[in-house]
């Protein structure tokens, strides 16, 4: 038993050794001349304004989060088709592996099915903008103050 774990220490060891040999080397051979022209970010031949952090509408993330879930889903069914098609497993059961994968399947199905109503009945899926609510707020500054300084900053 140890000497299989042997075998995978001396694997592990190997490739990190073979790792810190390669970086070593190319350490070594490339050039290493930083210039501002370099270190500068560079956007399709823009340069660069404003901050990098910008902020998104949260519903990207959530329809994101629901397709990756509908991927993993598909990912999951392929090697279960393959398993349930198997004749010599359904024949040695005499049917019962075939019944137990497809309701196993039907309760993954309805699973993934209930967790998709409930974001749709939340409002996840909505791609609706949300109306903008007008206040009664009445600003104890008048309305000709904010025109002149604007008009002073045109």
């Amino acid at each position: 038993m140890a000497q299989n774990f042997t075998f995978i220490f001396l694997f592990i060891l190997g490739a990190f050794l073979m790792l810190s040999v390669l970086l070593g080397v190319a350490k070594l051979l490339r050039p290493d001349k930083p210039n501002p022209e370099k270190n500068a970010s560079y956007e399709s031949g823009e340069d660069v304004e404003g901050d990098a952090v910008v902020s998104f509408n949260i519903k990207f993330y959530v329809i994101a989060i629901i397709f990756l879930l509908f991927e993993v889903e598909l990912v999951l069914l392929f090697p279960w088709a393959t398993v349930f098609g198997n004749a010599s497993l359904i024949n040695e059961t005499a049917g019962a592996w075939a019944w137990y994968a497809i309701g196993e399947m039907f309760v993954f199905i309805f699973l993934l099915t209930l967790g998709l109503v409930y974001a749709w009945k939340e409002g996840h899926l909505d791609w609706i903008k949300s109306s903008v609510v007008k206040t009664e707020f009445e600003a104890k500054v008048p309305m000709a103050a904010y025109e002149s300084i604007n008009e002073k900053y045109q």
